[in-house]
């Protein structure tokens, strides 16, 4: 088949994540695909076996996305793609315009518990969209057409494992975008009450609260305990040398970051929402986000004993093939009609 993916951008996060490792796994089967999208950091982590192109996908302007529609309007046409596969909400009302006009399928992945509002209008008209999470699916339920299904995000299989003997002190680690719906903020209060205990905690990420954080976790006294490292590639290597990972997030479609950390093996403490009990299967040692005494117990709990109260099942994570398959299953059908 040939199947164009549309993201925003290939910058960091989690829908990057998920688009790089699909598009990779689908040239490795023998599948043409075209990845458009403003480029970004992680551009250079697909495969030589896909094709890239840069368009303006990202921006929230009408005239923009018209602009893209119609030169994705024109590839198709002149290069035989199939199926338009869109990520994010400015691609899907990209691939619904450019699906009408060229008629080849389109679908959407909805990564996210988005607002529930007229953005979200293309995904009726979708030929099939998948959620990441009964979560997801739940929330979004009535914007979905009758083809929906749930098929949560893989990672490709780590090549670090956790390092239990990583020494006395207890390093705990927070990786993700810092916005407040990440909660950080929860856990920098939490810390704020354990000054006195042996910890240090490496924060991966960058985001609009960074400064925010960073200032606080002065005022509180915690500047030598806390690194701010911004952006790291390597975040497994991070992982594996690390204590545990917090995991405070008011709300995820799905949850990538614990996903990888329950793949390395790595402890963890996370929020108690309903994305982490799909994981779970069970509130026990899950803690409600922003409660900062429920954080700063469970946090304390961990150094005295080195042990996390929520016992994640790394079967919980399914295997990238599954993913690919369940992906490629639903195009066939799609493309055959």
């Amino acid at each position: 088949m040939k199947i164009i993916q549309i993201l925003p951008e290939l910058d960091i996060g989690g829908v990057e994540r998920h688009v790089i490792d699909l598009s990779n796994e689908l040239a490795e089967r023998g599948h043409d695909i075209l990845v458009v999208s403003n480029g970004g950091q992680m551009q250079h982590q697909l495969s030589s076996k896909v094709q890239h192109r840069k368009l303006p996908v990202h921006k929230k302007n009408p005239f923009t996305a018209y602009i893209c529609s119609r030169r994705i309007i024109t590839w198709i046409k002149n290069e035989g793609w199939e199926l338009i596969h869109a990520h994010s909400r400015v691609p899907a009302w990209i691939a619904w315009f450019s699906s009408r006009s060229a008629r080849v399928p389109w679908i959407y992945t909805a990564h996210a518990c988005y607002s529930l509002n007229y953005g979200l209008t293309p995904l009726k008209h979708a030929n099939a969209v998948i959620c990441v999470s009964e979560t997801v699916q739940e929330h979004i339920k009535d914007f979905l057409p009758v083809n929906n299904a749930v098929i949560p995000i893989a990672l490709t299989v780590p090549e670090v494992k956790w390092d239990h003997n990583i020494g006395e002190n207890i390093k705990f680690i927070f990786v993700g975008r810092l916005t407040k719906i990440k909660g950080l903020g929860t856990v920098i209060e939490a810390l704020g009450k354990l000054t006195n205990e042996n910890w240090t905690l490496d924060v991966l990420g960058d985001g609009p609260e960074r400064e925010i954080l960073e200032d606080r976790s002065a005022v509180l006294g915690l500047q030598d305990k806390i690194t701010f490292h911004g952006y790291i590639a390597e975040t497994d290597t991070f992982m594996s040398r690390s204590s545990c990972l917090l995991f405070p997030s008011y709300i995820e479609g799905y949850g990538l970051v614990l996903a990888r950390a329950i793949q390395i093996g790595l402890p963890v403490i996370a929020s108690n929402i309903p994305a982490v009990l799909e994981m779970a299967g069970s509130k026990k040692g899950l803690v409600v986000p922003g409660d900062v005494q429920g954080w700063c117990s469970a946090i304390f709990d961990f150094i005295s004993t080195g042990r996390a109260a929520a016992q994640i099942p790394v079967s919980s994570i399914p295997t990238l093939k599954r993913m690919v398959d369940s992906n490629e299953l639903i195009y066939l059908d799609l493309v055959r009609k």
